[in-house]
């Protein structure tokens, strides 16, 4: 996964979940909160813990957040400074925010707001959250073990009539990742065969190493 900056605010369960994850995936992470015991609680385990309030344009501007690549509000049961946060991150210029809603209306308030992406969090999935951050077109993002997961993802347009065998995505293959299954319309085909040839609309699962995962998206290198 390419190497980002990216802004985790609010450090409870959830947001400290994703700030650690994001660290140790080897981003480089400004994890805030007003509370100093949160902030404490990550002191080595992120870059830069930093007790501070995301709701004061001001303070934001201080942390140099316009310099992020993403950021993360993770704001829990306070719903005016999860919206607040979210104005000012985007007014700020922040390029891509992705935020935690609590119900369904606090969620659509956010995409209105700018919210590139909005999730609902039930348990633990910050993990899930901060390895799927690097990747586009990804419906969804299973963590295997260390530093492997399972996606499902629509791949690049420039797949679209190769094999799996010459997309590299073949059972037999002697990559580290491949094609589980293939769901084209209303048909799946499991363990798809290596002649399978890639159609437009198809959306695939994939098992792989998160470096070839991200490779993936990037599409195919060209031919010489």
């Amino acid at each position: 996964m390419t190497k980002k900056q990216v802004a985790v605010i609010g450090l409870g369960r959830f947001g400290s979940s994703v700030a650690r994850t994001l660290y140790q995936l080897g981003h480089d992470v400004l994890a805030v909160d007003k509370d100093e015991k949160a902030v404490q609680a990550l002191v080595g385990q992120v870059t830069y813990p930093v007790k501070g309030d995301a709701t004061d344009e001001a303070s934001l501007k201080e942390m140099g957040i316009s310099n992020f690549e993403a950021a993360i509000v993770a704001i829990g049961g306070d719903l005016q400074s999860s919206l607040l946060s979210t104005i000012l991150l985007k007014r700020l210029g922040v390029p891509y925010l992705l935020a935690r809603a609590e119900n369904d209306l606090h969620g659509a308030a956010l995409e209105k707001l700018g919210a590139d992406n909005v999730v609902y969090p039930e348990g633990d999935m910050g993990v899930q959250v901060a390895h799927s951050l690097g990747y586009k077109n990804v419906l969804d993002y299973t963590v295997v073990g260390a530093n492997y997961g399972v996606i499902k993802l629509k791949l690049p347009e420039r797949y679209t009539g190769m094999t799996l065998e010459e997309a590299g995505l073949s059972l037999r293959s002697k990559t580290s990742i491949a094609a589980l299954l293939i769901k084209r319309g209303n048909d799946v085909i499991l363990m798809p065969d290596r002649v399978e040839r890639i159609q437009a609309d198809d959306i695939f699962v994939v098992a792989g190493k998160d470096e070839q995962l991200e490779k993936l998206q990037a599409g195919p290198e060209p031919t010489p």
